[in-house]
């Protein structure tokens, strides 16, 4: 019988996975710069955590989520996004009595989600996220997004493009969800069964409808920052002020809003522009969540943070051409002639690896010409051979495979030697 992987998930191979690496060491080397700590929250939650948490009328929730009933007749979730377990996680542990405030935490792991896969996306995928928790600071959101940016920036995409929008605070947004029922009221049935349902229960929510977007509506659907009330208007200004003084270039798109219940103020999307990405430009996006901790029972907190896939991003590098600088080189193939020399072979390859050399052997006794093909492949600076006649001599030929040049070392300051190069 025949096993395949399940659609919509991937083996990630060598070859492959240094890139994954890389990308992490180089997240996690940016978030040690802007201070942010790594937290890491279990792969599944209670349901209610994301049912409150995403929200009700969201598509992950009603759509998407991989839930299942435990032994223990209680409802569980693999968790579909980060942010509701950082948040869970943020109340049930205190740290909102931290005395470093605000609390800046990343996280780096999989995530689930059902539903139809596509390059670059997945249902089991690998979530990078921020947040930072405790602020009501416009600074904390130019920091947020200034990270974003620099992630993709450093990895070395250069046609990419800050999208900003402002969902206003909760005066803000009753002043527009009434004016969007009026607005879509008069068409609510010629748009989708989701917009339908939507209207009433989250009527943002349609302007971010993938089936309607092109129906006459949503291009003269109400503005949210026509709604904006002084303080909200006043809270975004003081966000693009920050920008600029950072000469981070961005642009206001009216339009924009994320897909998730929890979010007010400030909304962001990096998107990757040029030809070769597919339909869906959007790279990562975020925003201010204000009220969020207070569903999980915690005081009043205000928070911001953001959420990128690894995988979209791989696939925007291989779009764009960009060859991630991973190193590929080991430093010494091991070569042993004769049964004599094996057990002095892997005694001395032990040596190596404690010193912190990267070395490799053959383990299936090829010939000579064989091992050094296989040196070769491994891209190996150095190759060393040791045969019973060195080893009475109790020494060692090293061969540098970049000029050609052969000499022999004393075995025992073989490992030194070698370290010092």
């Amino acid at each position: 019988m025949s096993i395949n992987i399940p659609r919509g998930t991937q083996d990630i191979l060598p070859g492959t996975v240094e890139k994954w690496q890389y990308i992490e060491k180089f997240a996690r080397d940016l978030c040690k710069r802007y201070n942010y700590n790594e937290i890491r929250t279990p792969m599944f939650e209670h349901t209610e955590v994301f049912s409150r948490g995403v929200g009700d009328t969201t598509d992950i929730v009603q759509k998407e989520m991989y839930t299942f009933t435990d032994r223990g007749d209680r409802s569980l979730t693999l968790r579909p996004e980060g942010t509701a377990s950082i948040v869970r996680s943020y109340v049930e542990n205190k740290m909102h009595g931290n005395s470093n405030q605000p609390t800046k935490l990343y996280y780096i792991g999989p995530m689930f989600r059902y539903e139809r896969p596509q390059a670059g996306r997945y249902r089991q995928f690998v979530q990078f996220g921020i947040e930072a928790l405790g602020s009501n600071d416009p600074s904390i959101d130019a920091e947020v997004l200034a990270l974003s940016r620099d992630l993709y920036r450093g990895l070395g995409l250069k046609n990419i493009k800050l999208v900003i929008n402002s969902l206003g605070d909760l005066e803000s947004r009753k002043a527009h969800r009434e004016a969007l029922v009026n607005h879509f009221k008069p068409v609510v049935h010629e748009l989708c069964g989701d917009c339908q349902n939507r209207l009433e229960s989250n009527p943002l929510r349609v302007l971010d409808c993938k089936k309607d977007h092109n129906h006459p509506s949503m291009a003269s659907a109400p503005s949210i920052l026509e709604y904006l009330n002084e303080e909200s208007v006043k809270y975004f200004e003081d966000v693009q002020s920050y920008l600029t003084a950072m000469n981070i270039p961005f642009e206001v798109d009216p339009n924009l809003v994320r897909g998730l219940d929890y979010y007010n103020h400030t909304v962001f999307e990096i998107m990757l522009e040029g030809k070769g990405f597919g339909s869906i430009s959007t790279l990562s996006g975020g925003g201010r969540y204000n009220g969020l901790v207070e569903e999980f029972g915690g005081p009043n907190t205000p928070g911001m943070g953001f959420a990128l896939s690894i995988e979209r991003l791989l696939l925007a590098l291989e779009t764009e051409g960009i060859e991630l600088p991973i190193p590929q080189e080991m430093d010494v193939f091991l070569i042993a002639l004769g049964d004599e020399v094996k057990k002095d072979a892997t005694s001395l390859l032990y040596q190596l690896r404690k010193a912190g050399l990267v070395c490799e052997k053959d383990y299936q006794d090829r010939k000579i010409k064989a091992q050094f093909k296989a040196a070769d492949r491994f891209n190996a600076k150095y190759v060393a051979v040791l045969g019973e006649e060195e080893l009475s001599r109790g020494v060692i030929n090293l061969k540098d495979q970049e000029t050609g040049v052969q000499e022999e070392v004393a075995l025992d300051i073989f490992v030194k030697y070698v370290s010092s190069k």
